[in-house]
């Protein structure tokens, strides 16, 4: 619930601007991998640069409540609002591939405390309505760094280099945090604490799928990820008991599916297909915008009593991913399944997100490190072997796989609501 020290608009402006800025940071850093490549004389370290702020994410998810818990909300925030910038610098003046990734380690940590401490905000402050509205906002968020962010990156590359172009999203995330710390206040809920090496098997394992270059290596690594995963979680989740336990199973689900597919969509059109680089992105954008618009209308649909139940939208999805898996030669027919599956997500997200933060018997820190960890692991697991699948030339059975865990995330679904 809002309170008056605990404005609701202004806690959700700066929540939708955190979410602006990492649309933008993703695009940015995205964009201009290609140079730092090349400054740094990285072509046989590209993993070590990709991977730091994500290995950084992971480690900081488990140790969030203990954050919070040791120096609270301001000083989980002041922590955050510092070391981000201090990594992303540290990234910007690098002279070397493992200066570069310490950086962004360092910025994923500080990304992922905050995120923690963002969402767990919301989770106290804001009632369902709002939350639905600051979920279906945030996703709208993506549109225009997506149409617009490589783009403006490029020209600001040009301009002033990929050093100081890296540093352009810096004060978009710092205006965000200064809104959150001046709407967010009073104690955090943290809920229990879970047994620290436990949790850190999270990030061991994430390493080991990242920098492993042997399959065994991919799966011994899922496996004791895995295990971190399943001590994250709240109760009940393992068996999908009914509530926010099965929305985070069928949060973990779905981004297996989904990110997995759109990781892979541009080679399953270029390679699988024999359409043209300019034709794949023009499927791969239909995705990301219909999820935005379509998720916009969810707020009114609530208000409306309409609103569609999360499986209904992840089915639209899994039948997207199904008619790609089936074979999709036709541009047009590509266009149209993965627009579909865009607006499964707009129309299912939104509800599901809320489902996996809504529950009395947990802290609104523990489901906003779940929720986070549902999502990003799931995510990285969908591109860990959808990837391993494709260069076994299993291209369109990664797609069918991808087809089958959304449609187990809809059935999931079903179980989601308290």
């Amino acid at each position: 619930m809002t309170t008056p020290r605990t404005p609701a608009l202004t806690l959700a402006i700066g929540i939708v601007s955190l979410e602006f800025a990492a649309a933008v940071a993703t695009f940015v850093s995205s964009t201009l991998l290609p140079a730092v490549v090349r400054d740094l004389d990285a072509r046989t370290s590209v993993e070590l640069l990709i991977s730091g702020a994500t290995l950084g994410l992971f480690v900081a998810l488990p140790l969030a409540t203990r954050v919070l818990g040791l120096t609270g909300a301001r000083g989980t925030l002041a922590i955050g609002v510092l070391a981000y910038p201090a990594g992303t610098a540290t990234a910007a003046t690098a002279m070397s591939a493992w200066v570069f990734a310490a950086g962004q380690f360092a910025a994923g940590c500080a990304s992922g405390l905050l995120a923690v401490f963002g969402i767990s905000a919301a989770i106290q402050h804001l009632d369902d309505q709002w939350r639905v509205r600051v979920i279906a906002a945030s996703s709208a968020m993506w549109v225009l760094p997506a149409l617009a962010g490589p783009a403006a990156t490029l020209a600001l590359e040009h301009l002033v280099g990929w050093r100081w172009t890296l540093l352009a999203p810096v004060p978009v995330v710092v205006a965000g945090r200064v809104l959150v710390l001046r709407a967010a206040s009073g104690p955090v809920d943290r809920g229990a604490d879970r047994p620290l090496w436990r949790t850190l098997l999270v990030p061991l394992g994430v390493g080991v799928v990242v920098f492993g270059n042997r399959w065994w290596l991919g799966a011994a690594g899922i496996a004791v990820a895995l295990a971190g995963v399943a001590s994250i979680m709240p109760a009940g989740t393992l068996r999908a008991r009914r509530g926010a336990p099965a929305a985070l199973v069928a949060m973990t689900l779905f981004a297996v599916g989904y990110f997995g597919a759109d990781s892979l969509v541009t080679i399953l059109l270029t390679d699988g297909y024999g359409s043209t680089m300019a034709r794949a992105a023009v499927v791969l954008s239909a995705a990301p915008l219909a999820w935005a618009l379509t998720s916009l209308t969810v707020p009114r649909l609530r208000r409306a009593g309409r609103e569609p139940p999360p499986a209904l939208g992840l089915a639209l999805t899994a039948a997207g991913v199904g008619v790609l898996a089936v074979g999709a030669p036709v541009f047009t027919t590509a266009v149209v399944a993965w627009t579909l599956g865009g607006a499964g997500v707009g129309l299912a997200y939104p509800g599901l997100y809320l489902r996996c933060t809504t529950g009395a018997r947990f802290g609104a820190t523990e489901l906003a490190t779940a929720v986070i960890t549902a999502e990003a692991f799931g995510g990285l697991l969908g591109r860990a072997v959808g990837g391993a699948l494709v260069s076994a030339g299993d291209l369109v059975f990664a797609y069918g796989m991808f087809a089958a865990f959304l449609g187990l995330a809809a059935v999931v679904a079903n179980r989601s609501r308290a």
